[in-house]
């Protein structure tokens, strides 16, 4: 499995756990959030499914509404741009934002439908009781191989509990991208990674 479908395969995981949750001013543990949510956001998915069949778009809006509202996209865009991010304008950093979101969207909607039966096992959760950051670990079922084991980072930011990576077999989302990234400002400058993603975008490419 590549690293795009495994990233792909932790953006929907997310989503499961994440999607349904409501804001409350006393935020639910977190692994009871992972098992409650999962099965709101998948009974949505399946309802949903046979018009999704027919027109794949409308699972953009559906990522939309249901995963990236649980995503601090801000501190996300900082650790993956590294000191690329304090160079950068005011104007700069929000079309990276953008641009990077996108990419998630579309890295997620096109692989959703593929893993969306998968079963998920929850690891026991462990953390202080007033942590502000925590990890929850889960394994997911790989057919005819080892199940992938997928951690993902939270913090609590105004009482709600936000993702701001994700880690598959050990390997940081968040660093993976800050790689590929790092090169390309390298190689020209934050306008040109910028600019990439947004054709990358458009192009509908991941």
């Amino acid at each position: 499995m590549n690293v795009k479908h495994r990233w792909a395969i932790s953006l929907w995981l997310v989503s499961a756990w994440l999607g349904a949750a409501a804001v409350i001013a006393a935020p639910m543990p977190p692994k009871e959030l992972v098992e409650q949510t999962a099965n709101d956001v998948i009974a949505k998915l399946k309802k949903e499914r046979a018009q999704i069949d027919k027109n794949p778009q409308m699972l953009y809006p559906f990522v939309e509404k249901y995963v990236l509202p649980h995503f601090d996209f801000e501190r996300m865009a900082k650790w993956v741009l590294g000191r690329s991010w304090r160079d950068a304008s005011a104007a700069q950093q929000q079309r990276f934002i953008g641009e990077f979101r996108q990419l998630l969207v579309r890295t997620y909607a096109s692989s959703l439908m593929e893993y969306s039966e998968r079963n998920i096992r929850y690891l026991p959760f462990r953390a202080a009781p007033n942590a502000a950051e925590v990890t929850v670990r889960s394994e997911v079922e790989q057919p005819g191989g080892f199940p992938i084991p997928i951690s993902y980072e939270l913090y609590l930011k105004d009482d709600r509990w936000m993702v701001y990576d994700v880690a598959i077999d050990n390997q940081s989302l968040i660093g993976n991208y800050r790689t590929s990234f790092a090169r390309e400002i390298k190689q020209g400058n934050i306008d040109q990674l910028i600019n990439k993603l947004a054709d990358r975008n458009k192009q509908g490419k991941s």
